[in-house]
């Protein structure tokens, strides 16, 4: 009966997404007009993303105490709403609120809770813009600030997100930014308040008594964040009004980018040399390099390659490494369990050097005839981090059916993800008995 009830789940996405792209094709917005010659405006938008899942859970996990080894979940990964407006030739305002990871082991009746609220000016048209608010204006790679809208393959690649629910809430911070277009130079920087690990959603582990060589972040009062990401654009230039960049343009954009970026924050983290010494604080340094490419192969086809590379060096104090999943279907683990912790938790982000990479191609336009065009891609990540004996990788491949562009599309991914035990002291090393786990998703995604 639950194989049967699985199958109609599915069958019952798969229709609703074939009646969204028959009556829904099109690609105009609708805008409220401030002004007779319509340079003045408001609009809004809309974005939900369903996931369909089936986990391999990491060893040890329970719900709610009852031991698992596998699930079948639904959930809500993304629900957004933005509402922007030219209010007046230098003014622009932008706020965006929803909810993320909406799944079954969350609480009840969630409320939707604010990310964006800036205001900007522009000072210089196009060349230079100051603003102020909630905002996502962040350093360090191209995908620290995702456009959730736009993805390329089926989440965003948080690998880049090194704060993300830390520091930050789900990559926003309230601070200052600066940014704009200088030639083919884009630019942002920006300077915010991290908030406090101790109002954290989700507990942020402090450091432990008798814990040696190991960082976590520190429960002091948290210095300013610097952050910023500069690229310089070869061909079609990208738009900035937003922060929030894109994954993939499906062909409509000749687009080749390089870029670098920073983020840095003093005494971010805190750890002892010794068990007998005093608690030193260091601060979080981040450097990345990437390259972004993204064109249509054959126009009268539509085909179209999308490519992006990065590198990039984190530095959290000596051995630091947090886990991190994606709407984790699993609460608890018992004495079975690895150092990944419950669910699908992925050790993520820690010191040493991450690469990432991400490679697209858009198929025929009429592949499917009035039914769309397919998008597989795949995503592959390096990460060797201090704490891990060898370099561990995380990958996925999948497919995206593109029914009506980004706004009525299906994707199906497989993510296969590394276990971790405990080596020798603080080392980390490759489990043994089970060292991969796999995820296999498909989300519907609709936006307007």
């Amino acid at each position: 009966m639950k194989k049967i009830g699985y199958l109609f789940l599915l069958a019952l996405l798969l229709f609703f997404a074939i009646i969204l792209t028959v009556y829904g094709q099109g690609d105009k917005e609708v805008k409220l007009f401030l002004n007779e010659s319509q340079t003045h405006w408001v609009k809004g938008t809309g974005l939900g993303q369903i996931w369909v899942r089936y986990t391999e859970l990491n060893p040890g996990s329970t719900i709610y105490g009852t031991p698992k080894d596998q699930v079948f979940d639904v959930g809500l990964r993304r629900v957004r709403y933005q509402i922007m407006g030219q209010l007046t030739d230098q003014v622009f305002v932008y706020t965006q609120f929803g909810i993320n990871s909406f799944g079954s082991l969350s609480g009840r009746k969630p409320g939707m809770f604010l990310h964006d609220v800036t205001a900007e000016y522009a000072v210089v048209k196009n060349k230079l813009s100051l603003g102020a608010g909630l905002h996502g204006w962040n350093g360090t790679v191209r995908y620290s600030s995702s456009s959730v809208g736009s993805i390329l393959g089926l989440d965003l690649p948080y690998i880049e997100e090194s704060t993300n629910d830390v520091t930050d809430q789900f990559v926003r911070k309230l601070g200052v930014f600066a940014k704009g277009q200088l030639g083919s130079l884009d630019y942002r920087v920006s300077a915010s308040n991290p908030f406090p690990i101790q109002t954290a959603l989700n507990p942020v582990p402090t450091l432990p008594e008798n814990v040696t060589n190991i960082a976590y972040y520190s429960t002091s009062a948290p210095a300013i964040n610097y952050q910023g990401y500069f690229f310089w654009q070869f061909r079609d230039k990208e738009a900035n009004q937003i922060p929030y960049m894109t994954g993939t343009y499906l062909g409509k954009k000749n687009v080749l980018n390089i870029g670098a970026g920073f983020s840095t924050q003093d005494h971010a983290v805190e750890y002892r040399e010794i068990t007998e010494s005093q608690v030193r604080q260091k601060a979080s340094r981040q450097f990345g390099l990437d390259v972004f490419y993204d064109a249509p192969i054959n126009r009268e086809k539509g085909t179209a390659l999308t490519a992006y590379a990065a590198l990039i060096d984190y530095d959290f104090g000596p051995n630091y490494l947090r886990n991190a999943g994606a709407m984790n279907p699993a609460n608890g683990v018992n004495g079975q369990g690895t150092f990944n912790g419950p669910g699908n938790n992925i050790p993520l982000i820690g010191t040493g050097q991450v690469y990432y990479t991400q490679v697209g191609y858009l198929m025929k336009k009429d592949l499917l005839g009035k039914l769309g065009t397919l998008q597989p891609y795949g995503q592959f990540t390096v990460s060797d981090y201090q704490r891990v004996e060898t370099p561990i990788t995380t990958y996925d491949i999948g497919i995206n059916w593109l029914q009506a562009g980004h706004r009525s599309k299906l994707s199906l991914d497989y993510q296969s993800r590394p276990i971790l035990a405990k080596g020798e002291g603080v080392k980390l090393v490759k489990n043994e008995t089970d060292p991969r786990k796999g995820m296999l998703v498909m989300q519907y995604q609709f936006s307007f």
